[in-house]
């Protein structure tokens, strides 16, 4: 009889552990276009065949002056964007400014130093913003000069063109590469 009671009690637990789960798996996903710093995507097929896909969120400026009252810090990892870190993603090996990388997804970081850019390919590309990223994860780093945008952008942008080229602009800063 303890037995069967002992079984009972096991099996009612159980029951309610599988509901509780079930429930909060039919939670529906976070609709991340209501977020302050939206989504965006860049999904573009290079005249060398390489598909060169970015997602990332957009910070806005919002009147504040990057680098004292918003992000990126001089010399300060950088997600390169909001919310998630930046996904940058090659369909093929390629060579970035000359320097190859694999093919696959890495978490696009960099570190702004006024006059340049430190671009980071990371393999840990699905985490949140910068706070776990470790640089013994590095696969490729790069060195860019700052690019001073002749018209501000209020939101953060990536665009990549044809010829490979990707280039970030937001605010009066930004940087350039070549995927090839």
């Amino acid at each position: 009889m303890k037995k069967l009671l002992s079984l009972a009690l096991f099996s009612g637990i159980l029951l309610m552990g599988m509901s509780a789960n079930a429930q909060n798996d039919s939670k529906p996903p976070e609709d991340k276009t209501k977020r302050p710093s939206p989504p965006a995507t860049v999904d573009v097929s290079t005249s060398n065949g390489v598909d060169i896909k970015i997602d990332y969120s957009q910070p806005s400026v919002k009147g504040r002056e990057i680098g004292k009252e918003v992000e990126p810090m001089k010399g300060k990892v950088w997600r390169t964007g909001a919310n998630e870190a930046t996904v940058f993603e090659v369909s093929k090996n390629v060579t970035i400014n000359g320097k190859n990388l694999p093919a696959g997804k890495y978490g696009l970081f960099s570190i702004w130093n006024g006059d340049t850019w430190t671009v980071i390919f990371n393999k840990t590309w699905n985490q949140w913003g910068a706070f776990n990223y470790k640089d013994a994860d590095d696969i490729l780093r790069i060195d860019v000069p700052n690019v001073a945008q002749q018209t501000p952008s209020e939101k953060m942008a990536f665009n990549v063109g044809e010829d490979g080229k990707v280039s970030l602009a937001w605010g009066n800063v930004g940087f350039e590469f070549t995927v090839q």
